[in-house]
């Protein structure tokens, strides 16, 4: 127990130069500068305040970095005892409680002022609103080896919010592939074993555009204060800071003083940390810090899995042979899964529609992009020389028949308009013409394409052809 009051001045003077750096020079010297250290007896630190209203204002907006900077310099278990002059009682707060206004749903009659869109108004105990989807939960996401890294993280972060090496857990993948469904359920699944910590999920530019207002409000202080708050912060699209020089500032303030807090952060994003741009590297470098997990295209297993679990949502039956269609000619994208089933919902409902093969594949034809094998010039060579009766070999010949000549001149055209291979290429593999004989056959197809109707049907006829294998 200390017992020289030099000494408990010196340890607060300590104290007060961590504060200040952490505070603007206003708040220093409203809130700070007048408390006076009157003891510290190795678990409890007494400090005096002018009035009541120090402390609420330190609970509510200080505590987050206050804490830290306690427990570093007089121990982890150090407790706050406020001593309020001419007061009934003390108010005393463990230091380690995080007992704010909005983070604790402490009692406050008056929310007219509280100007975060996420706070529900209108209530004598302010409550933040998580903006999570109740649809998006673990038991709706489906696991594959395309996403068990991010899943599984996800998991342990959702066990123990903040204290796991995946902080922030940063989750990164193409679009469609259940970025927001899976850091959704995050939130979701902290809420249910940790009722007591506030989960805000907010996309970048929802964050961007509280900024811009704050910014024009001159309320800045106040939106970084309210973000400092939450326990779990969930950013989705994380690159859409790209350039915002203002918004990396402030989104930098809140990530440092949530770190220093013990707090998670979990964030998405289009592409992994080192690829994005024009984002400082200072905060580059914090989104290093935990776990990067990337979201890959599903399987086909996995999707199958997806198809069955969203049909079943819909309450529409579909077939295996059905699925496996699906699953076959639908790409990656879950959003494009969705938008098929729904759409043979909508068909069976609406226009009696039976759900089969042939159903499946005219919805993918107006809804999705159906996955077709490349085309090849070996491929298109094989069809014109079936369609119009002509050997391999009569086509790679110097033969100049009009037959063959013409066989081989739509073969040119063809690879030209289905293939990214250079004019070179495609003289070389059919009869080993240079380029300028490519482009000469190209120039006659298309001729006779305009003024011959017979020619242009036998030209169609082989394309559909190509098309179709």
């Amino acid at each position: 127990m200390l017992t020289n009051t030099q000494t408990y001045s010196d340890m607060w003077q300590d104290c007060l130069d961590l504060i200040k750096s952490e505070t603007t020079e206003e708040e220093f010297q409203k809130w700070f500068q007048p408390i006076v250290p009157l003891q510290f007896d190795g678990k409890t630190l007494r400090l005096r305040v002018p009035n009541e209203s120090y402390v609420r204002q330190i609970e509510k907006n200080y505590i987050p970095f206050l804490r830290p900077i306690i427990s570093k310099l007089y121990g982890k278990q150090t407790r706050l005892h406020y001593a309020v002059p001419r007061a009934a009682a003390p108010v005393s707060v463990a230091a380690e409680a995080d007992t704010t206004a909005i983070s604790r749903y402490n009692q406050q009659t008056n929310t007219a002022n509280i100007k975060n869109p996420f706070v529900i108004p209108g209530l004598k105990k302010i409550i933040i609103d998580p903006q999570l989807n109740p649809n998006l939960t673990f038991s709706t996401f489906i696991e594959g080896e395309c996403n068990r890294l991010a899943r599984s993280a996800g998991m342990a972060v959702a066990v123990s919010p903040g204290n796991t090496p995946f902080n922030p857990l940063y989750i990164y993948g193409n679009s469609g592939l259940g970025k927001t469904h899976i850091v959704q359920a995050i939130g979701h699944e902290v809420r249910m074993r940790h009722p007591e910590l506030q989960v805000l999920y907010v996309s970048m530019n929802k964050f961007q555009a509280q900024f811009q207002t704050a910014y024009k409000n001159g309320e800045i202080p106040d939106f970084i204060h309210f973000y400092q708050m939450i326990d779990v912060l969930i950013i989705d699209d994380i690159q859409e800071l790209t350039g915002k020089t203002g918004t990396q500032n402030a989104f930098f303030n809140i990530f440092n003083h949530l770190q220093l807090a013990g707090k998670q952060l979990i964030l998405t994003s289009d592409k992994p940390p080192v690829e994005l741009k024009d984002i400082e590297q200072r905060l580059l470098t914090r989104f290093k810090w935990g776990l990067s997990a990337q979201l890959n295209t599903p399987d086909y297993d996995t999707k199958i899995k997806i198809i069955h679990k969203k049909a079943q949502k819909l309450k529409t039956k579909i077939s295996d042979e059905v699925a496996a269609y699906l699953a076959n000619n639908i790409s990656a994208n879950v959003r494009e899964i969705e938008g098929a089933l729904s759409s043979l919902e909508a068909n069976v409902s609406y226009l009696g529609r039976k759900v089969n093969t042939s159903l499946a594949k005219d919805i993918l034809k107006i809804y999705v992009k159906v996955h077709q094998k490349e085309i090849t010039i070996d491929s298109i060579i094989e069809v014109v020389c079936e369609y119009m009766n002509v050997d391999f070999a009569r086509l790679n010949s110097s033969e100049r028949t009009r037959e063959v000549a013409q066989a081989r001149q739509i073969a040119m055209y063809l690879a030209k308009q289905h293939t990214k291979s250079p004019l070179t290429a495609i003289g070389s593999a059919i009869g080993g013409r240079n380029h300028a004989t490519v482009l000469h056959s190209c120039k006659a197809v298309s001729n006779l394409l305009e003024t011959d109707k017979n020619f242009r049907h036998q030209v169609e006829e082989i394309e559909k052809a190509i098309l179709s294998r």
